[in-house]
């Protein structure tokens, strides 16, 4: 399974809350991919899925400020 979640308008914390909540109705092996702006955010959603053990796939410029952070459960 393959989710999107825009957390484009979020600041920090509520961003890695956010995906941490979305991430945890997830199966193991499911994708999500979350929509973020550049900044603390596009810093601190990577680092923390990392620290929480889940495994980054990639990180994607889409358009204008806007990132990609794929996260495999």
């Amino acid at each position: 399974m393959n989710k999107v979640l825009d957390i484009t308008k979020e600041h920090c914390p509520m961003t890695f809350v956010k995906t941490k909540i979305e991430l945890s109705k997830l199966q193991a092996g499911d994708t999500l991919e979350v929509l973020l702006s550049e900044g603390e955010s596009l810093d601190n959603v990577p680092r923390n899925a990392r620290e929480q053990g889940y495994n980054v796939l990639g990180v994607e410029h889409v358009e204008g400020t806007t990132h990609k952070v794929i996260i495999q459960k």
